[in-house]
């Protein structure tokens, strides 16, 4: 028995010129003002029926690349190592000045969870070890695309991720909280003394400690990403405080509001271009099939709540939590895009420069870490999802692949998270398994 679910995408009728008809498809226009039409595509996705009975695991294993060896790109992009040889690198930050910084972190488990993970294989597939927890600094002096110099920006932080930079203050999300430091544009290292402005919660369900920042155009507010502390709320809802959703507070820490909630992992966020619309990627629940529950790009409604832990994907109960919440549930709103279960969505940037050809112009790409919770290996590559005028357009398409040596094994060569845009237009993908940033160029 499948359920059928839509979703909803907003584009302009130009774009419509000249399409073949889709017997899957429903188009319904309507007329907004005299002179704008909008047309309001319907995709279908469906859905199967939950079941816990279902739920597989399949550990990769990463055997690192070949010397030589990249990911691949499409037709006539050119893919090269930015930076190799570090530890971790999971997400990346473009100062003012056009300076590359680069968080050195991972998960951090017990003797108990390090012990369980070489019996199943799961420690194969993560950087072992204590978080490096230091953030790196590549500048491009001579504007060439490429690094001539790195240095250590700042040390002695605990599992950060998360940066942006508002006026003379730099900004860092560790796992338990924000941190503020003095910083000038230009500033290679960070030497003040930090202040934390905001704590957070810790801890929880399947490593859900990353903490990610932006800010508003005019920088008056930093939103703040927040994943849950349990797979579907069985640790209890009182241990999800402030969790599970993106908040938004002044740049002083002070004012906190639930802007969004039931995001069971966000962790990409960016701005669609040419809107005042943030954006997210969400990591969503196990334990109900391979197939359940589809990870997702979304638009972040203020207020808006989007289902987790009662439902998803809309008003989809989940039947670990059947009838605990029914109005609640009837409020849970439907996201944008779905981009396949357990890809471990992670990344999100939209292209905001013009050196890749047209198609990809406001374009989302997604970094999908890979799976380890289904019977075959999902994810692993950089999706690419097309928009025009801040609304998405078609569905996801693979970008950079290559990264699964071996599916039938598990073999895989690298696994992407944090996507980022360089001044001279290229994207930036952070392999955080082999210690890899990959810089994918137009040719």
């Amino acid at each position: 028995m499948k359920k059928e679910i839509l979703y909803t995408v907003l584009f302009s009728s130009a774009l419509l010129a000249g399409c073949q008809s889709n017997s899957n498809s429903k188009r319904d226009t309507d007329s907004l003002a005299s002179d704008t039409t909008i047309e309001t595509y319907t995709a279908e996705l469906n859905l199967p029926a939950p079941d816990e009975k279902a739920a597989k695991s399949k550990f990769s294993k990463v055997i690192n690349w070949p010397e030589g060896k990249t990911p691949i790109a499409p037709e006539g992009f050119e893919v090269t190592r930015f930076a190799s040889g570090i530890k971790s690198p999971r997400n990346m930050f473009v100062t003012p000045n056009g300076d590359i910084l680069v968080v050195l972190t991972n998960s951090e488990r017990s003797a108990a969870e390090a012990v369980a993970g070489a019996v199943t294989g799961k420690s194969k597939s993560e950087v072992p070890g204590k978080s490096a927890n230091t953030i790196l600094l590549y500048r491009d002096a001579d504007k060439d695309g490429k690094a001539e110099t790195v240095t250590t920006f700042l040390t002695g932080l605990k599992q950060p991720y998360g940066m942006t930079i508002i006026g003379d203050k730099f900004y860092v999300a560790n796992t338990d909280g924000l941190f503020q430091y003095p910083y000038k544009t230009g500033d290679t290292k960070i030497t003040g003394q930090g202040k934390k402005i905001l704590s957070l919660p810790a801890g929880g369900y399947n490593n859900h400690w990353t903490r990610n920042l932006i800010t508003n155009t005019n920088k008056s507010k930093i939103y703040v990403t927040v994943g849950s502390g349990s797979n579907v709320g069985e640790n209890g809802m009182e241990n999800e405080v402030r969790r599970a959703n993106i908040l938004e507070i002044n740049p002083d820490g002070t004012g906190e509001k639930i802007y969004a909630s039931g995001l069971r992992n966000p962790v990409g966020i960016d701005w669609a271009p040419g809107t005042n619309m943030l954006w997210t990627a969400v990591n969503e629940r196990d334990g109900l099939g391979d197939e359940l529950v589809p990870d997702y790009i979304t638009s972040v409604k203020q207020g808006a709540f989007y289902g987790w832990p009662f439902s998803y994907y809309g008003q989809n109960e989940d039947p670990r939590m059947k009838g605990k919440n029914p109005e609640l549930v009837k409020k849970a709103i439907v996201p944008d895009v779905p981009v396949g279960s357990h890809t471990a969505s992670l990344g999100l940037a939209f292209y905001k420069a013009t050196k890749f050809p047209t198609k990809y112009h406001g374009g989302a790409f997604i970094g999908q870490h890979g799976s380890w919770n289904r019977s075959a290996l999902a994810g692993y590559k950089v999706a690419f999802v097309p928009f025009k005028n801040g609304k998405p357009t078609g569905k996801p398409e693979d970008f950079l692949t290559g990264f699964i040596a071996d599916a039938d094994k598990g073999d895989v060569y690298g696994r992407p998270v944090g996507v980022t845009l360089t001044p001279d237009g290229a994207l930036l993908v952070a392999d955080d398994v082999s210690g890899i940033i990959w810089k994918v160029s137009a040719k």
